[in-house]
């Protein structure tokens, strides 16, 4: 499957490494795609996986596309890839809407009564958004491995059938056990959880730390 991710990051690097673990081939979105980071993140993969490009060449690239930027240039990088060119396709959105400024630790910057999953899908209607991967560090994305076994991601959308191709397609295959909590509207719990994980690491210094749901 060809993905496209848009934010060239640690977070999306880190998930194109999982993609192309899987066998998938990915196109990796910045404003400059040629910058050194990308080029030596290129550099770990074969050719053959893995390129770079404008924002809206990666969208269209993409079968499955991922929203990895930053909140504040989220909805400007929305526009420069065209909405039009996510039409149809599942779209993982991993954003969380911080605000820094004001110094850090940031700041939720939408809550409770919206979200950020809420407002990728207001902007992108003719795609199916699955919130995912927010809600821990990206050093965990891929074969998260604690004592207590694998970690809970909890996911949410809109479409069932597009939850259902991620949680079987890449996050079940990356080692993790998957909990839907329904429409894309539960993303307001969600970012929320990113932000207690968020504000431990700030306390503590370490990343090291996951969320896991316990049954009895």
């Amino acid at each position: 499957m060809n993905i496209g991710i848009l934010g060239s990051g640690d977070v999306g690097r880190r998930l194109g490494d999982g993609f192309i673990e899987l066998g998938h081939t990915v196109k990796i979105a910045s404003r400059n795609p040629n910058q050194e980071k990308i080029i030596e993140w290129m550099a770990k993969h074969e050719k053959v996986k893995v390129s770079s490009g404008s924002f809206a060449e990666a969208a269209s690239f993409g079968e499955l596309d991922v929203i990895a930027t930053s909140w504040a240039g989220t909805d400007e990088v929305i526009r420069m890839a065209n909405p039009k060119n996510f039409a149809g396709k599942v779209v993982i959105d991993v954003t969380n809407p911080l605000d820094f400024s004001k110094g850090m630790p940031p700041r939720l910057a939408i809550g409770h009564a919206d979200s950020a999953g809420e407002t990728v899908q207001r902007m992108l209607p003719d795609s199916k958004v699955v919130k995912a991967f927010n809600t821990v560090g990206n050093s965990h994305f891929i074969h998260p491995d604690f004592p207590g076994g694998p970690p809970t991601m909890f996911i949410c959308g809109n479409d069932g059938k597009a939850k259902k191709t991620i949680t079987d397609n890449i996050l079940t295959k990356l080692g993790w056990e998957t909990i839907d909590i329904g429409g894309i509207e539960g993303a307001r719990l969600l970012e929320p959880l990113a932000f207690l994980w968020i504000m431990h690491y700030f306390r503590t210094g370490y990343g090291n730390h996951a969320f896991k749901l316990l049954r009895k």
